[in-house]
Protein backbone atom coordinates (compact mmCIF):
# COMPACT_ATOMS: atom_id res chain seq x y z
CA UNK A 1 0.00 0.00 0.00
CA UNK A 2 2.75 2.24 0.97
CA UNK A 3 4.44 1.58 -2.53
CA UNK A 4 1.63 1.85 -4.14
CA UNK A 5 1.36 6.07 -2.49
CA UNK A 6 4.62 6.56 -3.36
CA UNK A 7 4.41 5.61 -6.96
CA UNK A 8 1.01 8.18 -6.97
CA UNK A 9 3.29 10.72 -5.54
CA UNK A 10 6.49 10.15 -7.41
CA UNK A 11 4.18 10.51 -10.59
CA UNK A 12 2.25 13.84 -9.76
CA UNK A 13 6.14 15.24 -9.25
CA UNK A 14 6.61 14.19 -12.68
CA UNK A 15 3.59 15.71 -14.35
CA UNK A 16 4.19 18.65 -12.23
CA UNK A 17 7.93 19.04 -13.40
CA UNK A 18 6.80 18.39 -16.96
CA UNK A 19 3.91 20.86 -17.11
CA UNK A 20 6.54 23.33 -15.52
CA UNK A 21 8.73 23.10 -18.39
CA UNK A 22 6.53 23.12 -21.21
CA UNK A 23 5.01 26.67 -19.64
CA UNK A 24 8.68 27.80 -19.40
CA UNK A 25 9.63 26.39 -22.82
CA UNK A 26 6.44 28.29 -24.45
CA UNK A 27 7.35 31.46 -22.52
CA UNK A 28 10.76 31.57 -24.29
CA UNK A 29 9.17 31.49 -27.56
CA UNK A 30 6.71 33.37 -26.98
CA UNK A 31 8.79 36.09 -25.73
CA UNK A 32 11.42 34.89 -28.83
CA UNK A 33 8.78 35.33 -31.71
CA UNK A 34 7.74 38.59 -29.87
CA UNK A 35 11.89 40.17 -30.33
CA UNK A 36 11.24 38.70 -33.60
CA UNK A 37 8.10 40.65 -34.76
CA UNK A 38 9.79 43.95 -33.38
CA UNK A 39 12.96 43.40 -35.39
CA UNK A 40 10.63 42.92 -38.66
CA UNK A 41 9.01 46.04 -37.71
CA UNK A 42 11.88 48.20 -37.11
CA UNK A 43 13.78 46.26 -40.48
CA UNK A 44 10.55 47.06 -42.77
CA UNK A 45 8.81 49.86 -43.97
CA UNK A 46 5.49 48.56 -42.33
CA UNK A 47 3.56 51.14 -40.76
CA UNK A 48 6.30 53.85 -39.75
CA UNK A 49 5.23 57.32 -39.45
CA UNK A 50 8.44 59.27 -38.33
CA UNK A 51 12.11 59.77 -39.66
CA UNK A 52 15.16 59.79 -38.30
CA UNK A 53 17.81 61.38 -40.33
CA UNK A 54 21.86 60.84 -39.13
CA UNK A 55 25.08 61.87 -40.56
CA UNK A 56 25.99 60.37 -43.53
CA UNK A 57 28.58 62.74 -45.09
CA UNK A 58 27.23 65.02 -47.05
CA UNK A 59 23.92 63.53 -47.58
CA UNK A 60 21.90 62.41 -44.23
CA UNK A 61 20.70 59.21 -44.11
CA UNK A 62 17.01 58.65 -43.35
CA UNK A 63 15.53 55.75 -41.08
CA UNK A 64 12.23 55.20 -40.98
CA UNK A 65 10.54 54.33 -37.22
CA UNK A 66 7.29 54.49 -35.42
CA UNK A 67 6.45 57.45 -33.18
CA UNK A 68 4.33 55.32 -30.57
CA UNK A 69 7.20 52.74 -29.85
CA UNK A 70 9.92 55.68 -29.47
CA UNK A 71 7.88 57.42 -27.49
CA UNK A 72 6.92 54.55 -25.03
CA UNK A 73 10.91 53.60 -24.41
CA UNK A 74 12.75 56.85 -24.59
CA UNK A 75 11.73 59.66 -22.15
CA UNK A 76 14.22 61.62 -24.74
CA UNK A 77 11.73 60.69 -27.97
CA UNK A 78 8.74 61.27 -25.68
CA UNK A 79 9.70 64.70 -25.12
CA UNK A 80 10.72 65.56 -28.76
CA UNK A 81 7.92 63.93 -30.94
CA UNK A 82 5.21 66.00 -28.78
CA UNK A 83 5.79 68.66 -31.44
CA UNK A 84 3.75 68.10 -34.67
CA UNK A 85 6.67 66.75 -36.99
CA UNK A 86 7.33 64.31 -39.38
CA UNK A 87 11.58 64.21 -38.85
CA UNK A 88 14.05 64.95 -36.72
CA UNK A 89 17.73 65.40 -37.66
CA UNK A 90 20.25 63.63 -35.36
CA UNK A 91 23.75 64.63 -36.89
CA UNK A 92 25.67 63.85 -33.96
CA UNK A 93 25.21 60.26 -34.47
CA UNK A 94 26.37 58.16 -37.03
CA UNK A 95 24.13 55.28 -38.93
CA UNK A 96 26.05 52.63 -37.07
CA UNK A 97 25.47 54.40 -33.43
CA UNK A 98 21.80 55.41 -34.29
CA UNK A 99 20.67 51.40 -35.71
CA UNK A 100 22.19 50.37 -32.45
CA UNK A 101 20.24 52.55 -30.30
CA UNK A 102 16.98 51.63 -32.09
CA UNK A 103 17.83 48.15 -32.10
CA UNK A 104 17.86 48.11 -28.39
CA UNK A 105 14.73 50.50 -28.10
CA UNK A 106 12.46 48.47 -30.48
CA UNK A 107 13.42 44.52 -28.81
CA UNK A 108 16.67 44.89 -26.46
CA UNK A 109 19.00 43.92 -28.41
CA UNK A 110 22.49 45.82 -27.51
CA UNK A 111 26.10 45.12 -29.53
CA UNK A 112 29.47 45.65 -28.13
CA UNK A 113 31.94 45.27 -29.91
CA UNK A 114 35.36 46.71 -27.86
CA UNK A 115 36.22 49.43 -24.88
CA UNK A 116 35.06 52.69 -27.47
CA UNK A 117 31.74 51.16 -28.47
CA UNK A 118 31.12 50.95 -24.95
CA UNK A 119 31.75 54.49 -24.11
CA UNK A 120 29.62 55.84 -27.09
CA UNK A 121 26.79 53.63 -26.42
CA UNK A 122 26.62 54.85 -22.70
CA UNK A 123 26.99 58.97 -23.92
CA UNK A 124 24.10 57.90 -26.44
CA UNK A 125 22.06 55.66 -23.44
CA UNK A 126 22.60 58.96 -21.64
CA UNK A 127 21.45 61.63 -24.39
CA UNK A 128 18.38 59.46 -24.55
CA UNK A 129 17.54 59.15 -21.11
CA UNK A 130 17.74 55.24 -21.30
CA UNK A 131 18.31 54.77 -17.76
CA UNK A 132 18.25 50.79 -17.27
CA UNK A 133 20.54 50.51 -20.21
CA UNK A 134 22.76 53.64 -18.98
CA UNK A 135 22.95 51.51 -15.62
CA UNK A 136 23.60 48.10 -17.80
CA UNK A 137 26.40 50.10 -20.00
CA UNK A 138 27.87 50.98 -16.55
CA UNK A 139 28.02 48.28 -15.00
CA UNK A 140 29.98 46.40 -18.15
CA UNK A 141 32.58 49.49 -18.29
CA UNK A 142 33.07 49.58 -14.41
CA UNK A 143 33.71 45.26 -15.09
CA UNK A 144 36.32 45.87 -17.92
CA UNK A 145 38.35 48.24 -16.05
CA UNK A 146 41.38 46.52 -14.71
CA UNK A 147 45.01 47.75 -13.82
CA UNK A 148 46.31 48.29 -17.90
CA UNK A 149 42.86 50.72 -18.73
CA UNK A 150 41.75 52.57 -15.63
CA UNK A 151 43.33 55.66 -16.41
CA UNK A 152 41.58 55.53 -19.74
CA UNK A 153 38.44 55.26 -18.63
CA UNK A 154 39.00 57.78 -16.15
CA UNK A 155 39.67 60.32 -18.83
CA UNK A 156 36.64 59.60 -20.82
CA UNK A 157 34.35 59.04 -17.97
CA UNK A 158 35.17 63.14 -17.59
CA UNK A 159 32.18 64.08 -19.55
CA UNK A 160 29.79 61.43 -19.05
CA UNK A 161 30.55 61.66 -14.94
CA UNK A 162 29.56 58.31 -14.21
CA UNK A 163 29.99 57.51 -10.63
CA UNK A 164 30.43 53.72 -10.77
CA UNK A 165 32.98 54.38 -13.41
CA UNK A 166 34.96 56.89 -11.34
CA UNK A 167 34.78 54.93 -7.96
CA UNK A 168 36.21 52.03 -9.94
CA UNK A 169 39.33 54.01 -11.43
CA UNK A 170 39.72 55.31 -7.56
CA UNK A 171 39.79 51.34 -6.41
CA UNK A 172 42.39 50.77 -8.60
CA UNK A 173 44.69 54.12 -8.18
CA UNK A 174 44.43 53.68 -4.29
CA UNK A 175 45.61 49.65 -5.06
CA UNK A 176 48.33 50.40 -7.00
CA UNK A 177 49.57 53.81 -6.10
CA UNK A 178 53.06 52.66 -4.58
CA UNK A 179 53.45 51.15 -8.22
CA UNK A 180 51.87 54.28 -10.30
CA UNK A 181 52.96 57.31 -7.90
CA UNK A 182 55.71 58.52 -11.33
CA UNK A 183 53.41 57.26 -13.90
CA UNK A 184 52.31 60.56 -16.37
CA UNK A 185 48.64 59.54 -16.74
CA UNK A 186 48.76 60.18 -12.88
CA UNK A 187 49.74 64.00 -13.36
CA UNK A 188 47.34 64.44 -15.80
CA UNK A 189 45.09 64.44 -13.39
CA UNK A 190 42.55 67.61 -12.43
CA UNK A 191 42.37 68.63 -9.57
CA UNK A 192 38.98 68.50 -8.97
CA UNK A 193 39.72 64.60 -9.34
CA UNK A 194 42.62 64.56 -6.88
CA UNK A 195 39.80 66.19 -4.52
CA UNK A 196 37.41 63.48 -5.38
CA UNK A 197 40.14 61.03 -4.53
CA UNK A 198 41.25 62.05 -1.41
CA UNK A 199 37.21 62.24 -0.46
CA UNK A 200 37.01 58.97 -1.86
CA UNK A 201 40.31 57.62 0.76
CA UNK A 202 38.50 59.44 3.50
CA UNK A 203 35.44 58.12 2.87
CA UNK A 204 36.72 54.47 3.19
CA UNK A 205 38.61 55.79 6.29
CA UNK A 206 41.95 55.06 5.04
CA UNK A 207 45.44 56.27 5.78
CA UNK A 208 47.44 58.96 3.67
CA UNK A 209 50.97 57.55 3.10
CA UNK A 210 53.52 59.31 2.55
CA UNK A 211 54.24 58.59 -1.28
CA UNK A 212 50.61 60.70 -1.49
CA UNK A 213 51.86 63.96 -0.57
CA UNK A 214 55.18 63.37 -2.69
CA UNK A 215 52.68 62.72 -5.30
CA UNK A 216 50.88 66.58 -4.37
CA UNK A 217 54.03 68.36 -4.72
CA UNK A 218 54.96 67.13 -8.05
CA UNK A 219 51.74 67.55 -9.02
CA UNK A 220 51.77 70.78 -8.36
CA UNK A 221 55.22 71.37 -9.79
CA UNK A 222 54.39 69.91 -13.10
CA UNK A 223 50.79 71.27 -13.35
CA UNK A 224 51.98 74.60 -13.11
CA UNK A 225 54.29 75.68 -15.50
CA UNK A 226 53.81 79.07 -15.18
CA UNK A 227 55.20 78.99 -11.61
CA UNK A 228 58.57 78.77 -13.15
CA UNK A 229 58.15 82.29 -14.85
CA UNK A 230 57.59 83.70 -11.40
CA UNK A 231 60.25 84.93 -8.51
CA UNK A 232 60.52 82.96 -6.15
CA UNK A 233 58.79 84.28 -3.25
CA UNK A 234 55.78 84.82 -5.84
CA UNK A 235 56.20 80.86 -7.09
CA UNK A 236 56.32 79.80 -3.35
CA UNK A 237 53.11 81.71 -2.52
CA UNK A 238 51.33 80.41 -5.54
CA UNK A 239 52.44 76.64 -4.10
CA UNK A 240 51.34 77.71 -0.58
CA UNK A 241 47.72 78.34 -1.50
CA UNK A 242 47.47 75.56 -4.08
CA UNK A 243 48.60 73.34 -1.33
CA UNK A 244 46.35 75.06 1.64
CA UNK A 245 43.13 74.04 -1.22
CA UNK A 246 44.48 69.90 -1.03
CA UNK A 247 45.51 69.78 2.99
CA UNK A 248 42.14 71.89 4.30
CA UNK A 249 40.53 68.41 2.89
CA UNK A 250 42.80 66.13 5.57
CA UNK A 251 41.11 65.43 8.71
CA UNK A 252 43.99 65.15 11.27
CA UNK A 253 43.56 61.19 11.54
CA UNK A 254 44.05 60.18 8.22
CA UNK A 255 47.94 60.93 8.33
CA UNK A 256 49.87 58.23 10.33
CA UNK A 257 52.32 59.97 13.19
CA UNK A 258 55.14 57.63 11.46
CA UNK A 259 54.55 60.28 8.03
CA UNK A 260 54.39 63.10 10.67
CA UNK A 261 57.85 63.70 10.81
CA UNK A 262 58.59 63.35 6.99
CA UNK A 263 55.97 65.80 6.29
CA UNK A 264 57.66 68.34 7.98
CA UNK A 265 59.42 69.27 4.70
CA UNK A 266 56.51 70.83 3.14
CA UNK A 267 55.78 72.80 6.63
CA UNK A 268 55.58 75.87 4.93
CA UNK A 269 52.61 74.60 2.79
CA UNK A 270 50.73 73.74 5.96
CA UNK A 271 47.88 75.49 7.04
CA UNK A 272 48.74 76.27 11.02
CA UNK A 273 45.77 75.08 11.76
CA UNK A 274 46.17 71.82 10.32
CA UNK A 275 49.95 71.64 11.64
CA UNK A 276 48.53 72.68 14.94
CA UNK A 277 45.70 69.71 14.81
CA UNK A 278 48.44 67.12 13.77
CA UNK A 279 51.06 67.82 16.37
CA UNK A 280 48.57 68.05 19.05
CA UNK A 281 47.10 64.29 18.02
CA UNK A 282 50.77 63.23 17.69
CA UNK A 283 51.22 63.90 21.60
CA UNK A 284 47.95 62.17 22.21
CA UNK A 285 48.67 59.16 20.49
CA UNK A 286 52.20 58.96 21.98
CA UNK A 287 50.72 59.36 25.41
CA UNK A 288 47.71 57.09 24.48
CA UNK A 289 50.53 54.71 23.46
CA UNK A 290 52.73 54.57 26.39
CA UNK A 291 49.32 53.91 28.27
CA UNK A 292 48.22 50.93 26.56
CA UNK A 293 51.81 49.58 26.62
CA UNK A 294 52.27 49.87 30.11
CA UNK A 295 48.76 48.19 30.35
CA UNK A 296 49.93 45.68 27.86
CA UNK A 297 53.05 44.72 29.94
CA UNK A 298 51.12 44.54 33.33
CA UNK A 299 48.47 42.39 31.64
CA UNK A 300 51.34 40.38 29.64
CA UNK A 301 53.36 39.83 33.19
CA UNK A 302 50.16 38.59 34.40
CA UNK A 303 49.43 35.95 32.15
CA UNK A 304 53.06 34.57 31.36
CA UNK A 305 52.59 33.99 35.61
CA UNK A 306 49.36 32.34 34.93
CA UNK A 307 50.98 30.15 32.28
CA UNK A 308 54.35 29.24 33.96
CA UNK A 309 51.99 27.87 36.79
CA UNK A 310 49.49 25.48 34.17
CA UNK A 311 53.34 24.54 32.65
CA UNK A 312 54.43 23.42 35.97
CA UNK A 313 50.91 21.02 36.63
CA UNK A 314 52.22 18.88 33.26
CA UNK A 315 54.03 16.18 32.54
CA UNK A 316 57.66 16.17 33.08
CA UNK A 317 59.42 15.67 29.40
CA UNK A 318 60.55 17.49 26.11
CA UNK A 319 57.32 18.18 24.77
CA UNK A 320 55.16 21.23 26.24
CA UNK A 321 57.72 22.01 29.07
CA UNK A 322 60.67 22.52 27.68
CA UNK A 323 59.12 23.87 23.96
CA UNK A 324 57.89 26.81 26.02
CA UNK A 325 61.82 27.48 27.34
CA UNK A 326 62.57 28.16 24.26
CA UNK A 327 59.92 30.90 23.65
CA UNK A 328 60.49 32.31 26.91
CA UNK A 329 62.27 35.50 25.39
CA UNK A 330 59.91 35.69 22.75
CA UNK A 331 57.59 38.61 22.45
CA UNK A 332 55.36 37.12 19.92
CA UNK A 333 54.99 33.73 21.27
CA UNK A 334 53.09 34.61 24.36
CA UNK A 335 50.08 32.46 24.86
CA UNK A 336 50.52 28.95 26.07
CA UNK A 337 47.70 28.09 23.19
CA UNK A 338 50.04 29.20 20.28
CA UNK A 339 52.70 26.90 21.45
CA UNK A 340 50.72 23.77 21.09
CA UNK A 341 49.38 25.07 17.78
CA UNK A 342 53.46 25.67 16.20
CA UNK A 343 54.00 22.00 18.15
CA UNK A 344 51.12 20.51 16.16
CA UNK A 345 51.59 22.04 12.72
CA UNK A 346 55.34 21.70 12.59
CA UNK A 347 54.93 18.16 14.33
CA UNK A 348 59.69 17.86 14.39
CA UNK A 349 60.80 17.40 18.03
CA UNK A 350 63.83 17.05 16.47
CA UNK A 351 63.44 20.53 15.31
CA UNK A 352 62.31 21.79 18.24
CA UNK A 353 64.69 20.52 20.96
CA UNK A 354 67.21 22.06 18.55
CA UNK A 355 65.76 25.39 17.32
CA UNK A 356 66.78 28.83 18.86
CA UNK A 357 65.69 32.12 18.05
CA UNK A 358 68.41 33.38 15.04
CA UNK A 359 66.86 36.73 14.49
CA UNK A 360 64.93 39.41 16.76
CA UNK A 361 64.15 42.68 14.66
CA UNK A 362 63.63 43.84 17.66
CA UNK A 363 67.32 43.15 18.78
CA UNK A 364 68.85 42.77 15.74
CA UNK A 365 67.62 46.12 13.93
CA UNK A 366 64.83 46.67 11.79
CA UNK A 367 67.19 46.00 8.23
CA UNK A 368 66.78 42.93 5.29
CA UNK A 369 70.30 42.51 4.99
CA UNK A 370 70.78 41.80 8.74
CA UNK A 371 67.88 39.10 8.57
CA UNK A 372 69.80 37.79 5.54
CA UNK A 373 72.78 37.35 7.88
CA UNK A 374 71.30 35.57 10.50
CA UNK A 375 69.12 33.09 8.42
CA UNK A 376 70.99 32.32 5.13
CA UNK A 377 71.86 29.02 4.60
CA UNK A 378 70.22 27.83 8.23
CA UNK A 379 68.11 25.28 6.75
CA UNK A 380 64.86 24.80 8.22
CA UNK A 381 63.34 28.05 9.31
CA UNK A 382 60.24 29.40 11.24
CA UNK A 383 59.47 33.11 10.88
CA UNK A 384 56.43 34.62 12.75
CA UNK A 385 55.42 38.47 12.56
CA UNK A 386 53.42 40.72 15.10
CA UNK A 387 52.06 43.73 13.78
CA UNK A 388 51.04 47.07 15.41
CA UNK A 389 47.60 46.00 14.83
CA UNK A 390 48.08 42.33 16.90
CA UNK A 391 47.44 40.13 13.96
CA UNK A 392 50.48 37.39 14.59
CA UNK A 393 51.52 35.05 11.55
CA UNK A 394 54.24 33.75 9.55
CA UNK A 395 55.69 30.45 8.04
CA UNK A 396 58.18 27.76 8.20
CA UNK A 397 60.00 26.11 5.26
CA UNK A 398 62.19 22.85 5.49
CA UNK A 399 64.44 24.36 2.77
CA UNK A 400 65.33 27.29 3.94
CA UNK A 401 66.49 30.72 2.53
CA UNK A 402 70.23 30.64 0.28
CA UNK A 403 71.78 32.75 -2.23
CA UNK A 404 72.91 30.05 -4.14
CA UNK A 405 71.23 29.88 -7.60
CA UNK A 406 71.72 26.59 -8.20
CA UNK A 407 69.20 26.11 -5.86
CA UNK A 408 67.03 28.46 -7.40
CA UNK A 409 63.89 27.87 -9.81
CA UNK A 410 64.83 30.84 -11.44
CA UNK A 411 67.67 31.63 -13.21
CA UNK A 412 69.52 35.11 -14.03
CA UNK A 413 67.69 37.41 -11.73
CA UNK A 414 68.52 38.85 -8.30
CA UNK A 415 65.76 36.77 -6.89
CA UNK A 416 64.77 33.24 -7.02
CA UNK A 417 61.50 30.73 -5.69
CA UNK A 418 62.67 27.70 -4.47
CA UNK A 419 60.28 24.75 -4.54
CA UNK A 420 59.08 23.03 -0.71
CA UNK A 421 56.51 20.90 -0.46
CA UNK A 422 56.31 20.54 3.06
CA UNK A 423 56.53 24.59 3.84
CA UNK A 424 53.19 26.16 5.05
CA UNK A 425 52.03 29.74 6.29
CA UNK A 426 49.67 29.98 9.21
CA UNK A 427 47.50 32.68 11.60
CA UNK A 428 48.14 32.71 14.70
CA UNK A 429 45.74 35.93 16.23
CA UNK A 430 43.19 37.61 13.56
CA UNK A 431 40.96 39.19 15.50
CA UNK A 432 38.97 40.46 12.32
CA UNK A 433 35.93 38.10 13.04
CA UNK A 434 37.28 36.39 15.64
CA UNK A 435 39.41 33.55 13.88
CA UNK A 436 40.69 30.56 15.29
CA UNK A 437 44.85 29.90 14.52
CA UNK A 438 45.01 28.07 11.32
CA UNK A 439 47.69 26.20 9.03
CA UNK A 440 47.56 26.88 5.06
CA UNK A 441 49.60 24.18 2.76
CA UNK A 442 51.03 25.12 -0.27
CA UNK A 443 48.98 24.30 -3.41
CA UNK A 444 50.28 21.23 -4.93
CA UNK A 445 50.67 23.08 -8.49
CA UNK A 446 52.76 25.95 -6.88
CA UNK A 447 55.07 24.16 -4.56
CA UNK A 448 58.06 25.75 -6.99
CA UNK A 449 57.11 28.92 -5.53
CA UNK A 450 56.76 28.16 -1.79
CA UNK A 451 59.49 30.42 -0.38
CA UNK A 452 61.52 33.48 -2.53
CA UNK A 453 64.68 34.60 -1.98
CA UNK A 454 65.55 38.48 -2.23
CA UNK A 455 68.44 40.43 -0.44
CA UNK A 456 66.14 43.40 -0.08
CA UNK A 457 63.43 41.70 1.52
CA UNK A 458 62.45 39.86 4.81
CA UNK A 459 60.96 36.19 4.70
CA UNK A 460 58.76 35.93 1.38
CA UNK A 461 56.37 33.05 1.36
CA UNK A 462 55.11 32.56 -2.67
CA UNK A 463 53.52 35.88 -3.23
CA UNK A 464 50.83 35.45 -0.55
CA UNK A 465 53.48 38.01 1.68
CA UNK A 466 56.37 39.43 1.96
CA UNK A 467 58.39 41.88 4.64
CA UNK A 468 59.57 44.80 2.67
CA UNK A 469 63.21 45.77 3.15
CA UNK A 470 63.00 48.00 6.45
CA UNK A 471 61.14 45.02 8.03
CA UNK A 472 58.51 47.60 8.97
CA UNK A 473 55.81 46.99 6.63
CA UNK A 474 54.73 44.51 3.99
CA UNK A 475 52.30 43.20 1.96
CA UNK A 476 49.99 40.05 1.64
CA UNK A 477 48.51 38.61 -1.11
CA UNK A 478 47.46 35.73 0.41
CA UNK A 479 46.04 32.76 -1.66
CA UNK A 480 48.64 32.82 -4.76
CA UNK A 481 50.93 29.95 -3.89
CA UNK A 482 49.00 28.75 -0.16
CA UNK A 483 45.71 27.45 -0.09
CA UNK A 484 43.02 29.67 0.95
CA UNK A 485 40.05 28.82 3.97
CA UNK A 486 37.03 27.66 3.24
CA UNK A 487 34.89 30.35 1.70
CA UNK A 488 37.28 33.36 1.17
CA UNK A 489 38.25 33.67 -2.39
CA UNK A 490 41.50 34.88 -3.91
CA UNK A 491 41.73 38.29 -5.07
CA UNK A 492 38.98 39.75 -2.45
CA UNK A 493 39.94 41.98 0.39
CA UNK A 494 38.73 39.35 3.08
CA UNK A 495 41.97 37.31 1.82
CA UNK A 496 44.21 40.57 1.30
CA UNK A 497 43.29 41.01 4.47
CA UNK A 498 43.50 37.80 6.50
CA UNK A 499 46.97 37.75 7.66
CA UNK A 500 47.96 40.80 8.55
CA UNK A 501 44.16 42.92 8.54
CA UNK A 502 44.90 44.79 4.70
CA UNK A 503 46.88 44.36 1.55
CA UNK A 504 49.94 46.37 2.63
CA UNK A 505 49.26 49.30 5.36
CA UNK A 506 50.05 46.67 8.15
CA UNK A 507 53.32 47.75 9.82
CA UNK A 508 55.61 45.41 11.68
CA UNK A 509 55.85 45.54 15.21
CA UNK A 510 58.24 42.68 15.81
CA UNK A 511 59.88 39.85 13.45
CA UNK A 512 61.61 36.92 15.09
CA UNK A 513 62.99 34.01 12.84
CA UNK A 514 64.26 30.40 14.63
CA UNK A 515 66.46 27.85 13.15
CA UNK A 516 68.84 24.58 14.67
Amino acid sequence: MDNDNNNQIENANQNQNQNENEMKNLEKKVTKNLIKDYSNLLNGNSFTDFSIFVENGSNPFEIKVHKSILSSRSPFFNESLRQESLSISLNQFNKKEMESILSYIYYGNISFENQENLIQLLEISIYFKLNLLKEFIQKKISNSINYSNFFQFLFQNRNLKSNEIEIKCFELINKNFSQIQNNENLFNLTKEEIIKFIQFKQEKKEIFQFDFFQFLNNWIEKRNEKLKLRKYKHKMNAKKRLFHSFFSLFDKDSISKQDFDKLKQFDCFFPKSFLVDIQNKVIQDNQKEIENKEKENQQMKIEIEDKEKEIEKMKPGFELNELHKIFSDSEIITDIEYVKKLQEWINDNDFFSKMKKGFSAKRDGFNSQNWHKSVDGKGTTLSIIKTKDNFIFGGFTQVGWTNDKSKWNYDGGYFGYMKDPNAFIFSLRNDKGDRDPQKFTINKEREGYAIIWCLSDGPTFGSDFWIKPNLQSGRSNFGNSYNLPDGIKYGTNESYSYLAGSYESWIVDELETYFI
